[in-house]
């Protein structure tokens, strides 16, 4: 074991806007940047990621848009492609940790990189279950570090929490994690520029005619098996629902709206009617703890406009 002196968690006493402040003060574009070249990929394993569905989702977008709006913002896949077609965008989450990465990404990426440098130096069995313990840590860049560290190293890359909002997915069995990703963390940041990161729930956005809206719920579940639970908060039926009635308030102010979804029977009824359009789409699923279970799964892609 281990024998370095446990480190008692520190308490979370700060709110998001709290979090802003505390980055707020720092100015990237007086920051050197080495001769970084690419595009920006996302910087999170995520259960139900669009990385493995994006050619669908380009394919399926608007013709031209406003504003960018994505309220389940989880890995951002569909936001990194298609920056540079953005010119503002507006990301936003329930998971309040994942939404002060975003934010540590922006605002100070070099600071993030350095604290990741310690993680990965570190990091064995014994060191993860220390690290995983920290749940209640006060500083923004730490918040986010752990966060990526435990995304990276965890079982799966499974994001999971109890009741408590803790969480709570055991050490994954790599050889060699990738944990710092120094690049793709420094084109996140650079694509970033042009959003706003809020943590607010996906119904308290306010998108404006013209403007494009993407939502990627956590989905109805297909079986009893399905996970469904990216905060402590369950995404339940009547939430699927509100979701449906909140597309079609924004539909009705002359937002274009595309969702993603599983291919159950009550979504493909949620959706039946105009203005929805329904597509199923093909998506691979490697988030598995069985290699069976890792084959191709059907998903439903809802456009409200031609």
């Amino acid at each position: 074991m281990n024998s370095e002196k446990r480190e008692q968690p520190l308490h979370l006493d700060m709110g998001f806007e709290e979090a802003l402040e505390r980055l707020a003060g720092v100015n990237i574009r007086e920051m050197e940047e080495p001769e970084i070249h690419g595009k920006a990929s996302p910087f999170v394993k995520w259960v139900g990621g669009k990385r493995n569905l994006i050619n669908d989702l380009v394919a399926n977008l608007p013709n031209d848009f406003n504003d960018y709006w994505e309220p389940f913002v989880g890995g951002g896949a569909l936001f990194f492609e298609i920056n540079e077609r953005i010119n503002n965008a507006h990301l936003s989450d329930k998971n309040l940790e994942l939404m002060i990465v975003y934010q540590a990404i922006k605002e100070d990426v070099e600071a993030l990189i350095k604290e990741l440098r310690v993680h990965a130096n570190k990091h064995d069995v014994d060191y993860y279950y220390k690290v995983r313990a920290r749940h209640n840590l006060q500083d923004p860049i730490k918040i986010a570090a752990r966060f990526l560290y435990l995304n990276k190293t965890c079982y799966n890359g499974l994001y999971r929490v109890n009741k408590k909002g803790e969480f709570n997915v055991p050490v994954g069995r790599y050889k060699n994690p990738n944990i710092v990703q120094e690049e793709n963390l420094i084109l996140c940041s650079r694509a970033l520029q042009k959003a706003t990161i809020e943590y607010k729930e996906f119904d308290s956005i306010e998108p404006q005619s013209s403007d494009f809206v993407y939502c990627d719920p956590p989905y109805h579940p297909v079986n009893g098996n399905s996970f469904t639970t990216y905060t402590k908060y369950d995404f339940i039926d009547e939430d699927q629902i509100k979701l449906r009635d909140f597309a079609l308030s924004l539909y009705e102010k002359g937002v274009r709206v595309m969702l993603s979804n599983s291919n159950t029977k009550f979504i493909r009824n949620l959706y039946k009617n105009e203005p929805f359009t329904v597509k199923i789409v093909n998506a691979p699923r490697f988030i598995n703890c069985k290699p069976s279970g890792r084959d191709n799964v059907e998903e439903v892609l809802i456009t409200t406009y031609g």
